[in-house]
């Protein structure tokens, strides 16, 4: 078929494939039902591999249940978990495709156990995987393991500036294997993203100048222009990125598509969080640092998103001795006498008491949280059930590795980012749980595409894509 403005294929793992990528969205958000179909439709497939769905003899999702006493060998479950459901989907992916497309597999740099499952879902998997897409983090061992396993690799950064450092410290000597690179713009996209101290979460910039950075670095290292840059976050009509196609100053651009397939016949999420894709309005995605990763994210401003924005907002910073404007004795929330904030906080705090937020949980930052005994409970029991899923847990202070705690406190404000995604992923409550989306979710309702509830298919996506729409 005929693509946008003579959009044309790219040779990718050698075969023709549409510069068009699937996002890879984990838990269990992106499998092998949506990315198979998006290969068999001509682009690049990307399953998730972070806690994927496996399945029992007669084809039902396995729960990922934990039963081990401690935190390090409820990880190990993970990981076997882990690498079970990332295979299982490969290979299902795989079927589907039929030999056309591609299928890459996506991975969370700071997933606890990341690089020994990623080194044994490649190993079960050979010629099956064409690509590895890699994030949240810096993965410097991404190279050498595409290396060893004679995989692509396609790093995931927010600017030139980590490229760099990635290229400099390690992907110089892997440079045969470097897919693409995809920019993931730290403002528009769904999910985790890299969004760093030097901006501002708050004044989005325009992508242009940054990803032509991101080219300029590329060139100075010697990378051929033929390299594709992914553009991924924001993306909905190609027809709005006319500029960036056939651009001498960007090179070879690809597109990234994250939000969009989660709204097709095969998108394996529940219906009721399809349903509430098509309701949002401008403004209903959040961008946020609750995340236990410690890194920004956007979700659906949903009430499970509220109630952890209201829970931050009735902190209030104490110290244990009394000093400077600390001069008033806190006297609700907290056993013992040793808590000194100032007048104004004290009065807050005997109001929130007032309102049923009983409990003071202390937070890494000598600040303290005012929480309801139900709060309180489900906090304290989603830290002792900490399974491992990160390797640096701001929630339960978990580390995947030495001792196996980061030595911090466990921060309240934050929430078990395993368990939610486990649970919306597999028909929670919408409301009650962490609902990943990019900030151009809000299209569904005006897109006429989508009107009158209908639903597309992936190939019937594809093509709508292709056509510029």
């Amino acid at each position: 078929m005929s693509a946008f403005k003579g959009l044309k294929p790219i040779l990718y793992g050698g075969r023709e494939v549409w510069p068009l990528v699937e996002g890879g969205k984990g838990v269990a958000a992106t499998n092998h039902m949506s990315s198979g179909a998006w290969a068999a439709a001509g682009g690049i497939g990307t399953v998730s591999a972070v806690n994927a769905d496996s399945y029992d003899a007669e084809g039902k999702i396995i729960p990922q249940v934990y039963n081990a006493l401690t935190r390090k060998e409820r990880h190990e479950e993970l990981m076997r978990y882990a690498i079970d459901g990332a295979v299982e989907q490969v290979k299902r992916a795989h079927d589907i495709s039929g030999g056309k497309g591609a299928i890459n597999i996506n991975v969370l740099w700071e997933m606890g156990g990341a690089q020994p499952i990623l080194e044994a879902v490649l190993e079960q998997t050979p010629g099956l995987v064409t690509g590895v897409t890699c994030g949240a983090g810096m993965p410097y061992k991404l190279s050498e393991i595409a290396a060893r396993f004679n995989v692509n690799y396609l790093p995931i950064v927010s600017s030139g500036r980590a490229f760099r450092a990635l290229w400099k410290r390690a992907y110089h000597k892997v440079p045969q294997l470097l897919g693409a690179v995809v920019y993931e713009d730290p403002w528009l996209a769904g999910g985790h993203n890299g969004l760093s101290n030097a901006e501002d979460p708050r004044k989005p910039e325009d992508p242009f100048p940054r990803v032509k950075a991101l080219r300029d670095v590329m060139r100075a290292e010697g990378i051929a222009d033929s390299v594709p840059i992914v553009m991924a976050g924001g993306v909905w009509f190609l027809r709005e990125w006319n500029d960036w196609i056939d651009n001498p100053e960007l090179g070879a651009i690809a597109f990234q598509f994250g939000t969009r397939p989660l709204l097709t016949e095969e998108s394996p999420i529940p219906q009721g969080w399809k349903d509430h894709l098509r309701t949002l309005e401008p403004g209903d995605v959040l961008l946020h640092r609750f995340s236990p990763t410690g890194f920004y994210s956007s979700a659906v401003r949903n009430p499970f998103l509220r109630s952890l924005e209201a829970r931050s907002e009735r902190q209030i910073p104490y110290s244990r001795v009394e000093a400077g404007e600390h001069t008033a004795q806190l006297d609700v929330g907290v056993r013992g006498k040793n808590f000194w904030v100032t007048p104004n906080d004290l009065a807050r705090a005997r109001e929130w008491h007032g309102a049923g937020f009983v409990h003071a949980l202390r937070t890494p930052d000598d600040t303290m949280v005012f929480v309801t005994p139900e709060e309180r409970d489900e906090i304290q029991q989603d830290q002792k059930d900490c399974m491992g899923c990160l390797s640096h847990c701001g929630f339960s202070s978990w580390k995947d590795h030495d001792d196996y705690t980061t030595g911090r406190l466990a921060d309240p404000r934050s929430f078990c980012i395993q368990k939610t995604l486990q649970d919306i992923a597999h028909g929670g409550d919408i409301d009650k749980n962490l609902m990943f989306a990019g900030h151009a979710a809000y299209r569904f309702k005006q897109d006429p595409f989508y009107s009158n509830n209908f639903t597309p298919t992936v190939k019937q996506l594809v093509d709508r894509i292709l056509t510029g729409d």
